[in-house]
Protein backbone atom coordinates (compact mmCIF):
# COMPACT_ATOMS: atom_id res chain seq x y z
CA UNK A 1 0.00 0.00 0.00
CA UNK A 2 2.19 1.40 -0.79
CA UNK A 3 1.72 3.10 2.45
CA UNK A 4 -1.81 1.46 -1.15
CA UNK A 5 -1.04 0.98 0.73
CA UNK A 6 5.46 0.74 -0.25
CA UNK A 7 6.61 2.78 3.05
CA UNK A 8 1.72 4.86 0.69
CA UNK A 9 0.28 6.96 0.61
CA UNK A 10 0.56 4.70 0.16
CA UNK A 11 4.19 5.42 2.06
CA UNK A 12 0.60 4.60 1.20
CA UNK A 13 0.54 2.25 -1.18
CA UNK A 14 3.67 3.35 -2.72
CA UNK A 15 5.64 6.00 -1.51
CA UNK A 16 8.74 4.53 -3.40
CA UNK A 17 7.11 5.11 -6.75
CA UNK A 18 4.58 3.59 -8.24
CA UNK A 19 6.76 0.76 -10.09
CA UNK A 20 8.41 0.45 -6.92
CA UNK A 21 7.60 -3.40 -6.11
CA UNK A 22 8.33 -4.72 -9.22
CA UNK A 23 11.59 -3.15 -9.96
CA UNK A 24 12.62 -3.89 -6.33
CA UNK A 25 14.16 -6.95 -7.32
CA UNK A 26 16.06 -5.01 -10.00
CA UNK A 27 17.39 -2.02 -8.89
CA UNK A 28 21.28 -1.42 -9.24
CA UNK A 29 23.85 -1.94 -6.94
CA UNK A 30 24.50 1.66 -7.69
CA UNK A 31 22.24 3.86 -5.48
CA UNK A 32 21.18 0.72 -2.73
CA UNK A 33 22.33 2.63 -0.19
CA UNK A 34 21.08 5.96 -0.68
CA UNK A 35 17.79 4.08 -1.14
CA UNK A 36 17.93 2.40 2.16
CA UNK A 37 16.02 4.37 4.60
CA UNK A 38 13.42 5.24 1.83
CA UNK A 39 12.50 1.86 1.13
CA UNK A 40 12.82 0.29 5.34
CA UNK A 41 9.93 2.99 5.43
CA UNK A 42 8.05 2.22 2.30
CA UNK A 43 8.14 -1.61 3.40
CA UNK A 44 6.94 -0.54 6.82
CA UNK A 45 3.86 1.72 5.18
CA UNK A 46 2.58 -0.79 3.14
CA UNK A 47 2.83 -3.18 5.92
CA UNK A 48 0.92 -0.58 8.66
CA UNK A 49 -0.77 1.63 6.08
CA UNK A 50 -2.94 -0.39 3.66
CA UNK A 51 -4.39 -2.41 6.27
CA UNK A 52 -1.90 -3.83 8.64
CA UNK A 53 -2.73 -3.11 11.95
CA UNK A 54 -4.17 -1.71 15.42
CA UNK A 55 -7.59 -3.06 16.12
CA UNK A 56 -9.14 0.39 16.58
CA UNK A 57 -10.21 1.94 13.66
CA UNK A 58 -11.77 5.62 12.53
CA UNK A 59 -15.25 6.06 13.77
CA UNK A 60 -17.39 6.62 10.81
CA UNK A 61 -20.00 9.76 10.48
CA UNK A 62 -22.81 7.04 10.80
CA UNK A 63 -21.89 4.57 12.98
CA UNK A 64 -18.76 3.89 15.13
CA UNK A 65 -19.67 -0.04 15.65
CA UNK A 66 -18.74 -0.11 12.28
CA UNK A 67 -15.36 1.11 12.33
CA UNK A 68 -13.33 -2.30 11.47
CA UNK A 69 -15.71 -3.79 8.99
CA UNK A 70 -16.25 -2.27 5.30
CA UNK A 71 -19.96 -1.67 4.33
CA UNK A 72 -20.96 -3.21 1.03
CA UNK A 73 -23.06 -2.34 -1.49
CA UNK A 74 -27.11 -3.46 -0.83
CA UNK A 75 -27.31 -4.81 -3.80
CA UNK A 76 -24.39 -5.76 -6.75
CA UNK A 77 -25.10 -6.32 -10.33
CA UNK A 78 -24.30 -10.03 -11.44
CA UNK A 79 -20.96 -9.70 -13.40
CA UNK A 80 -21.17 -8.97 -16.87
CA UNK A 81 -18.34 -11.45 -18.13
CA UNK A 82 -15.60 -12.15 -19.77
CA UNK A 83 -13.84 -8.40 -19.89
CA UNK A 84 -10.28 -7.20 -20.77
CA UNK A 85 -9.17 -4.45 -18.99
CA UNK A 86 -5.42 -2.53 -19.14
CA UNK A 87 -3.07 -3.65 -16.56
CA UNK A 88 -1.21 -1.32 -15.15
CA UNK A 89 2.23 -2.84 -15.88
CA UNK A 90 1.16 -2.67 -19.45
CA UNK A 91 -0.96 -6.04 -19.96
CA UNK A 92 -4.19 -6.75 -21.63
CA UNK A 93 -6.17 -9.12 -18.77
CA UNK A 94 -9.11 -11.12 -19.27
CA UNK A 95 -11.26 -11.81 -16.57
CA UNK A 96 -14.11 -14.74 -17.50
CA UNK A 97 -14.72 -15.56 -13.43
CA UNK A 98 -14.90 -13.78 -10.52
CA UNK A 99 -15.61 -17.25 -8.41
CA UNK A 100 -12.14 -17.39 -6.69
CA UNK A 101 -10.83 -13.41 -6.37
CA UNK A 102 -7.19 -13.10 -4.61
CA UNK A 103 -6.44 -9.21 -3.59
CA UNK A 104 -2.81 -8.97 -2.65
CA UNK A 105 -3.02 -5.60 -1.02
CA UNK A 106 -5.58 -4.37 2.18
CA UNK A 107 -6.87 -1.72 0.32
CA UNK A 108 -7.67 -3.37 -2.74
CA UNK A 109 -9.50 -6.36 -1.06
CA UNK A 110 -11.11 -3.57 0.75
CA UNK A 111 -12.91 -2.42 -2.31
CA UNK A 112 -13.77 -5.84 -3.38
CA UNK A 113 -15.59 -6.90 0.05
CA UNK A 114 -17.21 -3.25 -0.49
CA UNK A 115 -18.72 -3.96 -4.15
CA UNK A 116 -20.18 -7.39 -2.99
CA UNK A 117 -17.49 -9.77 -3.83
CA UNK A 118 -16.91 -10.76 0.01
CA UNK A 119 -18.20 -14.37 -0.37
CA UNK A 120 -15.82 -14.76 -3.73
CA UNK A 121 -12.47 -13.67 -1.82
CA UNK A 122 -10.32 -16.58 -1.25
CA UNK A 123 -7.27 -15.29 0.47
CA UNK A 124 -5.88 -12.09 1.95
CA UNK A 125 -2.94 -10.04 1.88
CA UNK A 126 -1.54 -9.51 5.44
CA UNK A 127 -2.83 -6.08 5.34
CA UNK A 128 -6.18 -6.72 4.94
CA UNK A 129 -7.48 -6.56 8.65
CA UNK A 130 -11.09 -5.52 8.80
CA UNK A 131 -13.59 -8.01 10.11
CA UNK A 132 -15.22 -9.51 7.22
CA UNK A 133 -11.84 -10.52 5.92
CA UNK A 134 -9.88 -11.97 9.05
CA UNK A 135 -10.13 -15.24 8.91
CA UNK A 136 -9.15 -15.42 5.15
CA UNK A 137 -5.69 -17.72 4.31
CA UNK A 138 -2.71 -14.72 4.22
CA UNK A 139 -0.84 -15.62 0.86
CA UNK A 140 2.07 -13.18 1.86
CA UNK A 141 4.91 -13.29 4.27
CA UNK A 142 5.79 -9.88 5.46
CA UNK A 143 4.51 -7.88 2.27
CA UNK A 144 6.35 -10.52 0.31
CA UNK A 145 3.45 -12.33 -2.05
CA UNK A 146 4.02 -15.94 -2.04
CA UNK A 147 3.21 -17.56 -5.59
CA UNK A 148 2.92 -21.07 -4.36
CA UNK A 149 0.43 -20.07 -1.66
CA UNK A 150 -2.13 -18.20 -4.28
CA UNK A 151 -1.57 -21.06 -6.94
CA UNK A 152 -2.67 -23.43 -4.75
CA UNK A 153 -6.09 -21.82 -4.35
CA UNK A 154 -6.96 -21.74 -7.65
CA UNK A 155 -8.03 -18.13 -7.84
CA UNK A 156 -9.48 -17.49 -10.99
CA UNK A 157 -8.51 -13.45 -10.92
CA UNK A 158 -5.68 -11.97 -8.98
CA UNK A 159 -5.20 -7.97 -8.22
CA UNK A 160 -2.50 -6.77 -7.34
CA UNK A 161 -1.02 -3.06 -7.22
CA UNK A 162 2.39 -1.25 -8.63
CA UNK A 163 4.00 -1.90 -5.09
CA UNK A 164 3.20 -5.60 -4.99
CA UNK A 165 6.43 -7.65 -5.11
CA UNK A 166 8.51 -9.61 -5.59
CA UNK A 167 8.80 -9.46 -9.48
CA UNK A 168 9.32 -13.28 -9.41
CA UNK A 169 5.84 -13.95 -7.55
CA UNK A 170 4.12 -11.78 -10.14
CA UNK A 171 5.17 -13.45 -13.06
CA UNK A 172 5.50 -16.92 -11.46
CA UNK A 173 1.34 -16.42 -11.00
CA UNK A 174 0.87 -15.19 -15.10
CA UNK A 175 2.93 -17.90 -16.23
CA UNK A 176 0.48 -20.08 -14.69
CA UNK A 177 -2.03 -18.70 -16.66
CA UNK A 178 -4.09 -16.93 -13.72
CA UNK A 179 -5.70 -13.45 -14.93
CA UNK A 180 -3.58 -10.74 -13.10
CA UNK A 181 -4.65 -7.37 -12.92
CA UNK A 182 -1.88 -4.69 -11.64
CA UNK A 183 -3.54 -1.49 -10.52
CA UNK A 184 -1.53 1.75 -9.82
CA UNK A 185 -1.70 2.77 -6.10
CA UNK A 186 -3.88 5.44 -4.40
CA UNK A 187 -1.67 8.21 -3.47
CA UNK A 188 -3.89 10.88 -2.54
CA UNK A 189 -7.61 11.37 -2.69
CA UNK A 190 -8.20 12.38 -6.05
CA UNK A 191 -7.85 8.58 -6.51
CA UNK A 192 -10.11 6.76 -4.52
CA UNK A 193 -12.55 6.80 -7.79
CA UNK A 194 -10.07 5.93 -10.17
CA UNK A 195 -9.30 2.26 -7.83
CA UNK A 196 -13.21 1.61 -7.69
CA UNK A 197 -13.70 1.89 -11.10
CA UNK A 198 -10.70 0.32 -12.15
CA UNK A 199 -11.56 -2.80 -9.85
CA UNK A 200 -14.88 -2.51 -10.84
CA UNK A 201 -14.24 -3.21 -14.55
CA UNK A 202 -12.11 -5.69 -13.76
CA UNK A 203 -15.12 -7.54 -12.04
CA UNK A 204 -17.46 -7.11 -14.60
CA UNK A 205 -19.68 -4.33 -12.48
CA UNK A 206 -18.76 -1.11 -13.97
CA UNK A 207 -22.63 0.39 -12.41
CA UNK A 208 -21.79 -1.27 -9.02
CA UNK A 209 -18.44 1.04 -9.15
CA UNK A 210 -20.11 3.86 -10.43
CA UNK A 211 -22.48 4.03 -7.64
CA UNK A 212 -19.44 3.01 -4.86
CA UNK A 213 -17.87 5.98 -6.21
CA UNK A 214 -20.67 8.37 -5.59
CA UNK A 215 -21.42 7.02 -1.96
CA UNK A 216 -17.61 7.26 -1.14
CA UNK A 217 -17.56 11.11 -2.51
CA UNK A 218 -20.80 11.80 -1.16
CA UNK A 219 -19.85 11.01 1.79
CA UNK A 220 -16.26 12.55 1.67
CA UNK A 221 -17.88 15.76 0.98
CA UNK A 222 -20.16 15.64 3.46
CA UNK A 223 -17.36 15.44 6.20
CA UNK A 224 -15.69 18.62 4.29
CA UNK A 225 -18.78 20.52 4.86
CA UNK A 226 -18.82 20.06 8.92
CA UNK A 227 -15.06 21.18 9.10
CA UNK A 228 -15.43 24.56 11.06
CA UNK A 229 -14.19 28.53 9.89
CA UNK A 230 -10.77 28.74 11.64
CA UNK A 231 -11.53 32.00 13.60
CA UNK A 232 -8.41 33.50 13.26
CA UNK A 233 -8.33 33.18 9.29
CA UNK A 234 -4.76 31.06 9.55
CA UNK A 235 -5.06 26.98 8.72
CA UNK A 236 -4.02 24.70 11.55
CA UNK A 237 -0.46 23.41 10.66
CA UNK A 238 -0.21 19.04 10.79
CA UNK A 239 3.09 17.07 10.53
CA UNK A 240 2.67 13.78 9.95
CA UNK A 241 5.15 11.39 11.80
CA UNK A 242 6.17 7.76 11.29
CA UNK A 243 6.85 6.86 14.34
CA UNK A 244 8.14 2.73 15.29
CA UNK A 245 9.51 2.89 18.63
CA UNK A 246 11.38 -0.43 19.23
CA UNK A 247 13.31 0.21 16.07
CA UNK A 248 14.18 3.70 16.93
CA UNK A 249 12.53 5.26 13.65
CA UNK A 250 11.57 8.57 14.00
CA UNK A 251 10.62 10.00 10.69
CA UNK A 252 8.90 13.37 9.55
CA UNK A 253 6.21 13.34 6.31
CA UNK A 254 6.57 15.13 3.17
CA UNK A 255 4.65 16.21 0.12
CA UNK A 256 4.96 12.25 -1.05
CA UNK A 257 4.80 10.63 1.98
CA UNK A 258 0.62 9.78 1.24
CA UNK A 259 -0.79 12.31 3.94
CA UNK A 260 -0.73 15.67 2.13
CA UNK A 261 -4.32 15.06 0.26
CA UNK A 262 -6.07 14.02 3.64
CA UNK A 263 -4.39 17.19 5.62
CA UNK A 264 -5.60 19.19 2.90
CA UNK A 265 -9.37 17.87 2.69
CA UNK A 266 -9.37 18.44 6.23
CA UNK A 267 -8.74 22.25 6.40
CA UNK A 268 -5.27 22.11 7.75
CA UNK A 269 -2.16 22.61 6.04
CA UNK A 270 0.55 19.97 5.62
CA UNK A 271 3.58 21.45 7.80
CA UNK A 272 6.59 19.25 6.39
CA UNK A 273 5.48 19.99 2.63
CA UNK A 274 4.92 23.63 3.31
CA UNK A 275 8.11 23.64 5.37
CA UNK A 276 9.93 22.35 1.95
CA UNK A 277 10.20 18.69 2.14
CA UNK A 278 9.38 17.54 -1.46
CA UNK A 279 9.92 13.96 -0.92
CA UNK A 280 8.46 10.97 1.29
CA UNK A 281 10.00 10.96 4.62
CA UNK A 282 13.41 12.58 6.21
CA UNK A 283 14.27 11.61 10.08
CA UNK A 284 13.24 13.63 12.36
CA UNK A 285 15.37 16.27 13.65
CA UNK A 286 14.98 19.76 15.77
CA UNK A 287 15.90 22.15 12.84
CA UNK A 288 13.32 19.92 10.63
CA UNK A 289 10.77 20.30 13.27
CA UNK A 290 11.34 24.16 14.53
CA UNK A 291 10.97 24.75 10.46
CA UNK A 292 7.62 22.86 10.28
CA UNK A 293 6.11 24.14 13.06
CA UNK A 294 3.11 22.27 13.39
CA UNK A 295 0.24 23.36 15.61
CA UNK A 296 -1.19 19.58 15.56
CA UNK A 297 0.84 16.15 14.95
CA UNK A 298 -0.79 13.20 12.77
CA UNK A 299 0.44 9.89 13.42
CA UNK A 300 -0.63 6.26 13.06
CA UNK A 301 -2.52 4.82 16.10
CA UNK A 302 0.29 1.61 16.39
CA UNK A 303 3.09 4.22 15.98
CA UNK A 304 2.25 6.59 18.88
CA UNK A 305 1.53 3.45 20.93
CA UNK A 306 5.22 2.36 20.47
CA UNK A 307 6.50 5.58 22.15
CA UNK A 308 4.41 5.05 25.15
CA UNK A 309 1.85 7.57 24.22
CA UNK A 310 2.17 11.25 24.53
CA UNK A 311 4.38 11.28 27.32
CA UNK A 312 6.65 9.24 25.20
CA UNK A 313 6.51 11.41 21.87
CA UNK A 314 7.00 14.72 23.30
CA UNK A 315 10.10 13.09 24.85
CA UNK A 316 11.61 12.84 21.00
CA UNK A 317 14.01 15.34 20.30
CA UNK A 318 12.34 18.70 19.20
CA UNK A 319 8.51 17.84 19.88
CA UNK A 320 8.44 18.99 22.85
CA UNK A 321 9.37 22.68 21.74
CA UNK A 322 7.09 22.81 18.82
CA UNK A 323 3.50 23.98 19.29
CA UNK A 324 1.83 20.82 18.90
CA UNK A 325 4.22 19.70 21.39
CA UNK A 326 3.44 22.03 23.98
CA UNK A 327 0.02 21.98 23.09
CA UNK A 328 0.04 17.83 23.29
CA UNK A 329 -2.12 17.88 20.43
CA UNK A 330 -2.12 14.72 18.36
CA UNK A 331 -4.63 12.91 15.92
CA UNK A 332 -4.43 9.28 15.90
CA UNK A 333 -6.01 7.18 13.21
CA UNK A 334 -5.74 3.44 13.04
CA UNK A 335 -2.23 2.30 11.06
CA UNK A 336 -4.74 -0.24 9.31
CA UNK A 337 -7.37 2.45 7.06
CA UNK A 338 -5.17 5.75 7.44
CA UNK A 339 -3.73 5.73 3.90
CA UNK A 340 -5.84 3.49 2.15
CA UNK A 341 -7.91 6.31 0.14
CA UNK A 342 -10.84 3.64 -0.69
CA UNK A 343 -14.28 3.40 0.51
CA UNK A 344 -13.59 3.92 3.98
CA UNK A 345 -11.78 7.40 3.14
CA UNK A 346 -14.70 9.09 4.75
CA UNK A 347 -14.67 7.31 8.20
CA UNK A 348 -11.23 8.21 8.22
CA UNK A 349 -11.32 12.32 7.49
CA UNK A 350 -14.09 12.15 10.07
CA UNK A 351 -11.82 11.03 12.76
CA UNK A 352 -9.15 13.70 11.16
CA UNK A 353 -11.35 16.29 11.72
CA UNK A 354 -13.42 15.60 14.96
CA UNK A 355 -9.66 15.51 16.85
CA UNK A 356 -8.24 18.21 15.42
CA UNK A 357 -10.94 20.81 15.75
CA UNK A 358 -11.08 19.31 19.78
CA UNK A 359 -9.48 21.45 21.89
CA UNK A 360 -6.08 20.35 22.37
CA UNK A 361 -6.65 17.16 19.90
CA UNK A 362 -6.54 13.52 21.23
CA UNK A 363 -3.12 14.43 23.61
CA UNK A 364 -5.30 16.14 26.19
Amino acid sequence: MHISQAFATRSPEGSEGPDAGRMRARRPARGRAAAALTAAVAFALVLTGCGGGGNSAPKSAGSAADADRVEPLAAPPAPKLPVTVDSADGAKVTIDSTDRIVPLTGSLSEIVFTLGFGKQVVARDITATFEQAEKLPVVTRAHDVSAESVLSLKPTIVLADTTTGPAEAIDQIRDAGIPLLVVEPAKELADVGRRIDTVAEALGVPSAGTELKERTESRIAAVQKSIPDHADGEKPRVAFLYLRGSASVYLLGGAESGASSLLEAAGAVDAGKESGLDKGFTAITSEALAKAAPDAILVMSKGLASVDGMDGLVKIPGIAETPAGMDRRVVSIDDGVLLNYGPRTDRVLTEIVEQLYAKGGTGQ
